[in-house]
C-alpha cells in the first residue's frame, strides 16, 4: 500500500515539476519576430501613407468578390478555401533580424491564379489581420504596408507572370512556378522598399535598400524557388481533379 501512495506522490511530483517548468517558459520575456513589417516598425506618416495606397486595391476587391458571387454560388467558398491557404503557407516565418522583419512563403501568387489578384489582395489583407491579432505577426500599424507589399504587389506580379507566360506559348507549369517565384520576390522587394523608405534618415535610400535587400537574400532566394515549386504542384492537383473550377474561375480570373 505505501508503495502505492509513493508512485502517487512521485507521478504528482514529476508532474508539477513539468507544470512549473512550462508555465516558467511561457512567462519568460522572449523576442517575437513579426510576420513581416513588425508593429512600430514604421512612423506614423509612413504607416498612413500604406494605408491610403492598400485601401482603394481591398475596396477593388470586395466589389470584384460581390460582383463574381452573383454569378456564382459556389464562388466564396472557393474564395475562403484559397484565404485559408494564404494564411497557412505564410504562417512559416524565418527570422531576418537585421531587416527587423521575417522572410516566409506568401501562397499570392497561387491564389491571384486561381480566384485573380484583386480577389487576392482582399484574402491577403484578411491573413495579415488575423495573424497581427492573434499570432503577433506583422502589426496593426503596418498592417497597410504588409498589405501592399504581399496582397497588391505580389498578387499583381504573380497574376502578370502567369498570364504573360502563358500568352507567350509556354508551358503552364512553367507559368505558375515564375508565377510563384516572382511574387515571392517581388513581395520582400517591396518590403524592402518599404522599410528603406522609411527607415533611411539622413543616409541615402539606396544604401539602405541595398542593405535591405542582402539582408533578405539568404532565405529568401531558397524561399522563392521553393514556392515556385509549391504553386506548380498546386495548380498541377487542381487541374487534375478539378479542371473546370479552373475554367470558371477564369472568367474573372487569371487561369
Amino acid at each position: 500500500m505505501n508503495g502505492i501512495w509513493t508512485k502517487r506522490r512521485n507521478v504528482i511530483r514529476r508532474a508539477a515539476t513539468v507544470a512549473a517548468t512550462a508555465g516558467t517558459l511561457i512567462a519568460l520575456p522572449a523576442q517575437a519576430f513579426a510576420m513581416h513589417i513588425s508593429e512600430g516598425i514604421l512612423p506614423a506618416p509612413w504607416a498612413l501613407f500604406w494605408y491610403a495606397v492598400a485601401l482603394p486595391f481591398v475596396a477593388w476587391g470586395l466589389r470584384d468578390l460581390r460582383r463574381r458571387s452573383e454569378d456564382l454560388l459556389w464562388f466564396k467558398p472557393l474564395v475562403g478555401l484559397v484565404g485559408a491557404a494564404v494564411f497557412l503557407i505564410s504562417c512559416m516565418p524565418i527570422p531576418v533580424p537585421t531587416a527587423g522583419t521575417c522572410s516566409h512563403p506568401a501562397g499570392t501568387g497561387l491564389a491571384a491564379i486561381l480566384i485573380g489578384p484583386g480577389l487576392t489582395v482582399v484574402v491577403a489583407s484578411i491573413a495579415l489581420t488575423l495573424q497581427a491579432l492573434f499570432l503577433a505577426h506583422g502589426g496593426l500599424t503596418t498592417l497597410g504596408a504588409n498589405i501592399v507589399s504581399m496582397g497588391v504587389v505580389g498578387a499583381y506580379v504573380g497574376y502578370g507572370t502567369y498570364r504573360i507566360i502563358r500568352r507567350l506559348g509556354l508551358p503552364w507549369v512553367m507559368a505558375a512556378f515564375l508565377a510563384g517565384l516572382l511574387s515571392d520576390w517581388a513581395t520582400y522587394a517591396m518590403t524592402s522598399v518599404e522599410l528603406a523608405a522609411a527607415l533611411h534618415g539622413g543616409e541615402s535610400f539606396s544604401a539602405m535598400l541595398t542593405l535591405i535587400l542582402l539582408a533578405f537574400v539568404p532565405t529568401q532566394v531558397p524561399l522563392g524557388i521553393l514556392e515556385g515549386f509549391l504553386c506548380a504542384g498546386a495548380l498541377k492537383f487542381v487541374r487534375s481533379r478539378k479542371p473546370e473550377l479552373l475554367r470558371m474561375a477564369a472568367a474573372g480570373g487569371a487561369a
